[in-house]
């Protein structure tokens, strides 16, 4: 097979599980896979009720492919199979080698191991719902929040003046044991007991595809770090941010030490 290529020349293929989440979605998922490439596959998979009833109006506007499949007995869902053996030719020909699965379905984690065992990048966007088993299995999952809904209109124009909008609540600023953990580790073979702030970030990344600073009340990583009195970050002009562990205070003599 083909070197994979990366960056802007990769060629992502854009797979939707129809049958499994909403079409407001979509947009989301186009606006995750322009960082990773040029999208040259654009396909929904479903049965024909899904796709005529709810989707038909998202998948033309975004220019996808509808892939129906019908179903010959209860209970068997073809359209998942037709997408994994679409996503397994789109690989072995050459046409894809990034590729965005848009599901929450567990069922895909199989065919995200075997996409990643023969070279290719695979990115889930899913809903809250998507289990570990799917978040896990992919290079980097991307949660979307539906849209909240529009606010139930005021009783006259005189209340609204008079009952401002609320200020929302920055989310909590977390710490979450596994940073710490992650640096312990990442330092612990190095010689000057340090691990850059980029190749932190993407240890946790790989470790749990889900991750984010944001997820926890930061804006940024280095934020994050600055947050645990137990890491310190130092910048460099030529080499960038490095975290280390903060030496621990040298534990205070005994009295009978002193006495004696």
């Amino acid at each position: 097979m083909a070197q994979i290529d990366s960056g802007m020349d990769s060629r992502v293929a854009v797979l939707v599980d129809c049958d499994n989440t909403t079409p407001e979605i979509l947009e989301y998922a186009l606006r995750v896979v322009a960082q990773f490439g040029r999208v040259v596959l654009r396909r929904g998979y479903g049965n024909h009720a899904t796709l005529a009833n709810k989707w038909q109006e998202a998948l033309v506007r975004l220019a996808f492919t509808p892939c129906l499949q019908y179903q010959y007995a209860a209970g068997k869902n073809t359209a998942d199979i037709a997408l994994a053996l679409d996503a397994v030719e789109a690989l072995f020909d050459q046409r894809a080698d990034t590729f965005c699965l848009v599901t929450s379905d567990s069922d895909f984690a199989y065919l995200c191991r075997k996409l990643r065992e023969r070279g290719a990048t695979v990115h889930i966007v899913g809903e809250a719902k998507t289990p570990d088993a799917l978040r896990n299995a992919s290079d980097q999952f991307f949660e979307w929040l539906p849209p909240e809904p529009p606010a139930e209109p005021a009783g006259s124009a005189a209340a609204a003046k008079a009952a401002p909008p609320p200020t929302p609540k920055p989310a909590p600023k977390k710490r979450p044991k596994a940073v710490l953990n992650a640096v312990s580790l990442l330092v612990a073979d190095t010689p000057d007991g340090r691990v850059g702030l980029g190749a932190l970030g993407q240890y946790l990344k790989r470790t749990d595809p889900g991750f984010s600073p944001k997820a926890y009340g930061h804006a940024a990583l280095s934020d994050m770090v600055r947050a645990y009195p137990e890491l310190l970050l130092t910048q460099e002009n030529n080499s960038g941010h490095w975290v280390s562990l903060k030496p621990k205070a040298a534990a205070p003599a005994s009295a009978s030490a002193t006495a004696s």
